[in-house]
């Protein structure tokens, strides 16, 4: 189901228009196209227990009577006016509603409104206790430590989960990871601060996963102390480190292997186990001058270049020459005419 403009204005209305009645009509009558509704606007009707009926695209003499409530309330109640807060706004329309709207007799039905929403009311349910509670949602792939990763907070999955897609629910209170499969819960977790890690207790892993594995070795590769300082990292932080692991090694391709190895020497000689150390390290590190090279197989002797100056100077020479001692034709006569 496309839904046109804000799609957290169209559920904040949804939800004031469910609370404003203090009651819901169930509705079950199927539409034939089967249609896929947006999972937020899913979950509100879900927990109203409203089913929505989508009416076809661009055919508005389908759904008539819908468009025409949008222009009658454009046009009867509001025509003209201004006002200052919306508080002001829905207090006349309130005053509207009530000794007009109610009070007039529909033009289908020739009866009053107010008559006919009081014998549907006893067929009304009652709303849910708490109203609904809006979230925002997205896809994230699970980490090489097992968390995703929701507005720069981490939350953990459950173990066999890396390196796959899952859902996820946020709102101000608690991360909801859902299998985007079946749409199982998998993980709840309360909503943690900015860099902070959420993980449950039988999610951390027994032993390192065949993915640290690989990148423990390609950090002893990059360097001997480098190898070390991040199997320090994994040691003291466990798969919460592999994060700062991967820092490291995306530090040596910025600032090269040399200068790595020499910033992560010093912090295992303070014993300073940390990325963020060999970050600040290096970027107050002073650079090295920058050196030119006299001498190099790839750099050529001036000689070579004198040599192919000359050659080109009597190559244009010569074709400058030979264009000289072509001699002119002479000029082309016309024949005389004879009178």
């Amino acid at each position: 189901m496309g839904l046109n403009g804000d799609l957290n204005f169209f559920l904040y209305v949804s939800l004031h228009l469910f609370h404003r009645y203090i009651c819901q009509k169930d509705s079950s009558i199927p539409d034939i196209y089967d249609p896929t509704l947006n999972p937020l606007y899913r979950d509100m009707l879900a927990h109203y227990g409203a089913v929505a009926m989508p009416c076809r695209v661009q055919h508005p003499d389908r759904k008539g009577k819908v468009e025409a409530g949008v222009g009658h309330a454009q046009k009867t109640p509001l025509k003209g006016l201004r006002f200052e807060s919306l508080e002001q706004a829905q207090a006349y329309l309130d005053r509207w509603e009530t000794h007009w709207a109610d009070t007039r007799i529909h033009g289908t039905t020739k009866r009053q409104v107010s008559a006919m929403f009081a014998e549907e009311k006893p067929a009304l349910q009652p709303l849910p206790l708490e109203p609904f509670r809006y979230y925002q949602y997205g896809q994230r792939t699970v980490h090489l430590d097992g968390c995703v990763e929701v507005e720069a907070a981490y939350y953990g999955t459950p173990p066999g989960w890396i390196g796959r897609l899952v859902n996820v629910q946020w709102d101000d209170l608690f991360v909801r990871l859902l299998d985007p499969r079946t749409g199982q819960l998998l993980r709840e977790h309360v909503r943690q601060k900015r860099g902070r890690y959420r993980i449950k207790p039988e999610d951390y892993p027994k032993r390192a996963p065949l993915g640290t594995q690989q990148l423990l070795a390609r950090a002893e590769r990059a360097g001997t102390h480098i190898g070390a300082l991040c199997q320090a990292i994994h040691r003291a932080e466990g798969e919460l480190g592999v994060r700062r692991i991967l820092g490291v090694l995306a530090l040596a391709k910025k600032f090269g292997l040399a200068a790595v190895e020499e910033a992560c020497t010093a912090a295992l000689e303070l014993q300073v186990h940390e990325y963020r150390f060999v970050r600040r390290y290096l970027e107050r590190r002073p650079q090295a001058p920058l050196s030119l090279q006299q001498v190099d197989p790839l750099i050529r002797e001036l000689v070579h270049y004198r040599d192919l100056i000359q050659q080109r100077m009597q190559q244009q020479e010569q074709q400058q020459s030979l264009f000289e001692t072509v001699p002119e034709a002479p000029p082309r006569t016309s024949p005389e005419v004879q009178p």
